[in-house]
C-alpha cells in the first residue's frame, strides 16, 4: 500500500488530487476548532477539562465530529446530518415508489436523490443545531457536570438573536462540510464523506491514547495498542471476505454482432450491512438515557435506578447483551431491505445470465436468498463482537469516562473500511496509467 502511495505522488494528476484532498481536510479540521459566535470558548474548555471527555448520550456524535460538537464550533454537527439523511432516503426508497423509480433511472435519477439528500441534510441540520444549543443552554450538553455558562447572557444582545445566529452558523457549517465532502469526491481521491469521517475519528486517537497512558500507565497503554492492532487485522480480513456467486451469460445475436458468452460473479460480502446496524443499535440504546431526563433527578426511584444501572452503564451485562442482540437484528433487517434477491434474479434473466446448475427466475432468487441468509449470520456476529469490545475495555480499564473510546467498535469499522476503499481508489487510478508496471 505504501508503494502505491509513493507511485501516486510520482504521477502529476494523482499528486494534485492527493494534495487537494489534504488541503480540504486541513480546512475541515480548522473549522472544527473555530468556535461559533456567541459561545464562550474559555468556559467550554473548562467544562471539557472538568468532565474528562465523558458526554453520555452524545459520545458517538462527538466522536464522528472529531470533538467539534462539545466545543460548539462552526462544524459542530460534522457530517452526521448528511449520513442520517442518506440512511433515511435509502430506507424510504423501499417504501416510496417514486424514489425506487428514480433509483432505477441510473445517473439522472441518482442526481435527483442526491439533491433530495442535500435538502434533507439542511433540514436535519436546523433541528440538530437547535437541539444542541438548547442542551448547551440548559447545561445537559455536559450532563449537568459543569457550572460554567457556555452561551453567556446579558451581553447587550437579545438572547433570541444570539441563539438564532448560533443555529444558522452551525447549519451553514453542515452545508459547507457537505460541500467539502463532495469536492473530495469530484476532484480528490473519492469517497469524500467517508474521508471526512475518517479524519474526525483519527483526530481523536492521540488525545484518547494519551489519556489512557496518563491514567493507566505504559504497560496497559502498550497492551491496548497491541489489542487494537489485532482487532484491526481481524476487521481488515473480514471486511474483504466475500462469497462469489458464479454467473454465466448466454451468447446472444444483436444485429450482426454476437454478445454474451462471458463468465462473471456476484460478490456477496460477509459484512453486507457495513456499519449501519451499529449506528442503529447505538441510537436505540440512547433512548433509555434520554428517558432519564423525564424523571426527578433529586428523588430517583427504582425504575430510574434500574435503567441507570442496566441500560445506561456500558459495563452492565444487560447493556452488553441488549446491544449485541440489537446489532444482530438490525444487520438482518438492513440486509433484507437493501439486497433484493428477486430483483437481482430478474435482471440476470433479462440479460441472459444464469447461475450454473440453477434455473433462471425464482429458483435463482431462492438460491441467492439461501446464500445470503447463510453469510449474514457470521457477518452479524462479527459486527456485534467488534462493537461490544469497547465495553470490555471499560471494564478492564476500570474507568467510566472512556465513553468515546476510539479504539474499537464503530471507530475501527469505519476507519478500516474507509482506508481500504481509499487504497482501492488510488490503486485503480494507478492501474489506468501504469498497468504493467504496477502489477509487476
Amino acid at each position: 500500500m505504501l508503494s502505491a502511495f509513493l507511485s501516486a505522488f510520482r504521477t502529476p494528476d494523482l499528486r494534485k488530487k492527493l494534495l487537494f484532498t489534504v488541503g480540504i481536510i486541513a480546512i475541515y479540521r480548522l473549522g472544527a476548532t473555530v468556535p461559533s459566535p456567541g459561545v464562550s470558548y474559555g468556559n467550554v474548555q473548562k467544562c471539557l477539562e472538568s468532565i474528562e471527555g465523558s458526554t453520555g448520550v452524545l459520545n458517538l456524535l462527538d466522536l464522528f465530529s472529531g470533538g467539534a460538537l462539545l466545543q460548539l464550533s462552526i462544524f459542530a454537527l460534522g457530517i452526521m446530518p448528511y449520513i442520517t439523511a442518506s440512511i433515511i432516503l435509502q430506507l424510504l426508497t423501499v417504501v416510496i415508489p417514486r424514489l425506487e423509480q428514480l433509483r432505477k433511472e441510473g445517473q439522472a435519477g441518482q442526481a435527483k436523490i442526491t439533491q433530495y439528500t442535500r435538502y434533507l441534510t439542511l433540514g436535519l441540520g436546523v433541528l440538530q443545531a437547535s437541539a444542541f444549543v438548547a442542551l448547551a443552554r440548559s447545561g445537559q450538553l455536559f450532563n449537568n457536570q459543569c457550572n460554567e455558562e457556555i452561551i453567556p447572557t446579558g451581553t447587550g444582545i437579545p438572547d433570541w438573536l444570539t441563539l438564532s445566529i448560533l443555529v444558522m452558523t452551525m447549519t451553514a457549517g453542515t452545508g459547507m462540510v457537505m460541500w467539502l465532502g463532495e469536492l473530495i469526491t469530484d476532484r480528490g481521491v473519492g469517497n469524500g464523506m467517508s474521508v471526512l469521517i475518517f479524519t474526525s475519528i483519527a483526530a481523536r486517537l492521540p488525545s484518547e491514547g494519551w489519556r489512557i497512558k496518563e491514567s493507566q500507565g505504559w504497560w496497559k497503554f502498550m497492551l491496548v495498542i497491541a489489542l487494537v492492532l489485532v482487532v484491526i487485522t481481524a476487521v481488515t480480513f473480514i471486511e474483504q471476505a466475500q462469497r462469489r456467486i458464479p454467473v454465466q451469460y448466454a451468447k446472444r445475436m444483436i444485429g450482426r454482432r454476437m454478445y454474451g458468452g462471458t463468465s462473471t460473479y456476484i460478490p456477496l460480502k460477509v459484512n453486507q450491512a457495513g456499519v449501519i446496524p451499529v449506528i442503529f443499535g447505538s441510537s436505540l440504546l440512547y433512548l433509555p438515557q434520554l428517558a432519564l431526563q423525564f424523571f426527578d433527578q433529586n428523588d430517583p426511584g427504582k425504575t430510574q435506578a434500574w435503567i441507570q444501572n442496566n441500560l445506561v452503564d456500558p459495563t452492565s451485562p444487560i447493556y452488553i447483551v441488549v446491544y449485541f442482540l440489537l446489532i444482530i437484528f438490525f444487520t438482518y433487517f438492513y440486509v433484507s431491505i437493501t439486497f433484493n434477491p428477486t430483483e437481482v434474479a430478474d435482471n440476470m434473466k433479462k440479460y441472459g445470465g444464469f447461475v450454473p446448475g440453477i434455473r433462471p427466475g425464482k429458483p435463482t432468487a431462492d438460491y441467492l436468498d439461501f446464500i445470503l441468509s447463510r453469510i449474514t449470520l457470521p457477518g452479524a456476529l462479527y459486527l456485534a463482537i467488534i462493537s461490544i469490545l469497547p465495553n470490555f475495555f471499560f471494564i478492564w480499564l476500570d474507568r467510566q469516562q472512556y465513553l468515546n473510546f476510539p479504539f474499537g467498535g464503530t471507530a475501527v469499522l469505519i476507519m478500516v473500511g474507509v482506508a481500504l476503499e481509499t487504497s482501492k481508489q488510488i490503486e485503480s487510478q494507478l492501474m489506468q496509467r501504469n498497468y504493467e508496471g504496477f502489477l509487476r
